[in-house]
This record gives structure tokens, C-alpha cells and sequence, in this order.
């Protein structure tokens, strides 16, 4: 469920006319600089980041005088999820406490580094990185090179060692950061990792109700009916970069045809960002396993010369799921159950379609056998 007394996008972008972003920078460092929109307050929640937004609060809690909880924190999701959004939020809040606060994407920690190597002050960039109370990184993925990466975990365990907060995000778990060194790879899983999932339907929505919201400060004209709002929220499902784009997309359309904006036109207006969905190829192995732990009997069972009632009837609504939801010939579904014969998997075809064309309930398991191996 949305909280509704938030109202703004996750998404990246330059900040709005007479917003400057604030840099991030502490004794020397120079951080990577802050979208002034990205706060706590401008971040909308829905089922897909809850926990990670309970996590965030957690960590200014903790700088707050609860003490520290989870270190260090990682977030990681897709792009467009609104992970930035969120350890940027971090950092604002960490800086309006008076807090000494670094935010860096992983670039701009390795620029640090080798400058600081070139001036020959590396041991004052150390130093001052260690004496600071919140570090946020993103993009760790990007971080490259042996050494600095070395470097890079010396600094977490020293941050973390004297009971200051760390906070990274990355575009996949630390698991699967291959280029990472392992012990910093290790120094993550030590802390809390926690994956910002794809945006529900009802948070598409808020989205782009906070955008289209943004827009008319400018465009006043600019009206979006809630039946185009639902329309677009249903068939941009990817992430917040895209349903910007199709509110632009909308905005263009009521600039330039001066045209009410009705479903066919910002249907016609979004079409590009609409991604067709290539329906999973369902294997025959898939297929066997679910009808045998439907039916609660073996796949040895489905695949043997057993001519029991509760082997056969599971075996034929194999073989019919087989022909109707994969390329397979009937030849080719005879080999991969046991050897049969073409003409079998045919009469269990035939079979269960007349079944189905008369029981209900039959016809029912059908569809949802379908639907669980289509999902």
C-alpha cells in the first residue's frame, strides 16, 4: 500500500529550475554531488522497496543516537528502481544532523584515490575518509582495479571497526559482483543486503501521478485523466526512467496536437516504450514435474509402462500440455515420454480434449497447470 502523504518519483534526474544540488564533501574530499530532490520526503513507497525505505530510516536512527544496527547496508535492484534516490536521501538527512557525510559513486572514489596518489597525499585522503561518520557509495559494481578495491575494504573495516555507518548500492547482490575482490564481496555479507524489487502496479501509478503533478508547475494546461494514468501504469512495467518517458511522451502529445489526450493517443503517444514480453519457452521436463506433483504421483511414474488409472489420466494431460504449449512433434513428446509411439501421444491428445470439452473441473486443472507453467 502506498503511503500516501509521500508524493514524488524514484528516479534520477537533474534538478528542477532553482534547485542546486548540494555537493557531499568533508576536510578536503570532494564528494559526488546530490540531486536536491532526493530526500526522504520525496520518496514514494509501495510493497516493492518497504523494507528497504524501513532500512534507510533505520540507518538516521542510528546516527540519530539509536546506535548502529545493519553495516554495513546494501541495496541493490535494477536500474530505475529507485536505489539512488534512496542512500541519497541517506545523505541529505545525515547532513541536515550536523553529521559528516560522504557520498561518492564508485568513479568518483577511484578518481580520489589515484589523485590523491598523484599529489602524493594519500595517506591525508585516508585519513580524512576514515574520520567522517556516514560513507554512502553507488554504483559499487564499477569499482575496479586490485588495489583500489584493497584499499576500498580497509577503508569499510576501518570505518566500521570505530562504529561508523556505511551504506553501497550496487545493480546486483554482492554475490554476483564478479569483479569485486572476495573479502570485500565478504565485508558486504556481513551487513544487511536488501534488493529493491520491481514497481507494482499501484506505485507505477503514484509515480506518475507525481510526475504528471511536477509537469503542470510549468505546463498548467497539462491534464492527464486517471483512465491514461491506469492505462500507463499497466503498460510501462519496467521502471521509473521509463514511465518518466511516457509522461513526456504524453506531454509532447498534448503540446503539439493540441489534442484532448485520450487512451488511443497515449497508447499511440507510449507505444515505443512498451515492451513485448516473449512468452517462456516451457520445457517438457517442466511439464512432467508439474503434473506429477499435481497428481501426486512420480515423473518415473508418467515416463513407465504403468497402466493404473492414477498413472494414465496424469501421463495423457501430460502429453496434452506437451503438444499444446511446446514445439515438440508428436513424435518427438512420444520419445521424451518413454519411448511411445506418435500415435499415443495423438490419442491422449484427442483424449483429453474431449474430456475437458465436458468436465468443468477438468478443464480447470487445465488452465491452471497452464498458467503455473507459463508463469
Amino acid at each position: 500500500m502506498i503511503q500516501k502523504e509521500i508524493v514524488a518519483e524514484n528516479r534520477r534526474s537533474e534538478p528542477a529550475a532553482g534547485e542546486t544540488a548540494k555537493p557531499a564533501a568533508v576536510d578536503g574530499i570532494g564528494g559526488s554531488s546530490l540531486d536536491a530532490r532526493f530526500k526522504f520526503s520525496t520518496f514514494l513507497i509501495g510493497s516493492s522497496n518497504q523494507l528497504a525505505f524501513a532500512a534507510a530510516r533505520q540507518v538516521i536512527d542510528g546516527l540519530n543516537g539509536a546506535g548502529i544496527t545493519f553495516n554495513p547496508l546494501y541495496f541493490y535492484s535494477n536500474v530505475g528502481l529507485g536505489k539512488t534516490h534512496l542512500i541519497q536521501a541517506i545523505a541529505h538527512a545525515g547532513h541536515e544532523m550536523g553529521r559528516r557525510v560522504v557520498y561518492l559513486t564508485a568513479e568518483k572514489f577511484m578518481y580520489g584515490f589515484v589523485a590523491a596518489l598523484k599529489r602524493q597525499n594519500f595517506m591525508a585522503f585516508k585519513e580524512s575518509l576514515r574520520a567522517i561518520d556516514l560513507l554512502v557509495i553507488d554504483d559499487v559494481q564499477f569499482l575496479q582495479g586490485k588495489t583500489i578495491q584493497h584499499e576500498f575494504c580497509h577503508t569499510l573495516n576501518a570505518l566500521m571497526d570505530s562504529g561508523r555507518q556505511v551504506v553501497i548500492a550496487g545493480d546486483r547482490s554482492p554475490n554476483e559482483l564478479e569483479n569485486l575482490d572476495e573479502r570485500v564481496k565478504s565485508r558486504f555479507g556481513g551487513g544487511l543486503s536488501v534488493e529493491i524489487h520491481s514497481l507494482d502496479e499501484d506505485l507505477r501509478r503514484g509515480i506518475l501521478d507525481a510526475r504528471i503533478q511536477n509537469i503542470r508547475a510549468a505546463h498548467p494546461t497539462f491534464e492527464v485523466s486517471p483512465n491514461v494514468v491506469g492505462l500507463v501504469a499497466k503498460l510501462i512495467d519496467t521502471n521509473g526512467r521509463d514511465l518518466d518517458g511516457a509522461v513526456n511522451r504524453l506531454l509532447a502529445h498534448t503540446i503539439l496536437a493540441g489534442a484532448p489526450l485520450t487512451l488511443e493517443a497515449a497508447e499511440a503517444a507510449i507505444r515505443d516504450l512498451i515492451r513485448v514480453k516473449e512468452p517462456k519457452k516451457v520445457k517438457i521436463e517442466d511439464i512432467q514435474k508439474l503434473v506429477a506433483t499435481h497428481f501426486n504421483v512420480s515423473r518415473a511414474d508418467i515416463l513407465s509402462s504403468r497402466r493404473t488409472a492414477n498413472v494414465v489420466r496424469p501421463r495423457q494431460i501430460a502429453m496434452y500440455l506437451a503438444k499444446m504449449m511446446t514445439l515438440r512433434s508428436l513424435p518427438e513428446i512420444g520419445r521424451r515420454f518413454g519411448g511411445r509411439d506418435h500415435t499415443t501421444v495423438l490419442h491422449a491428445v484427442r483424449k483429453i480434449e474431449e474430456m475437458a470439452s465436458n468436465d468443468v473441473v477438468l478443464s480447470q486443472e487445465l488452465d491452471l497447470l497452464k498458467r503455473l507453467l507459463a508463469d
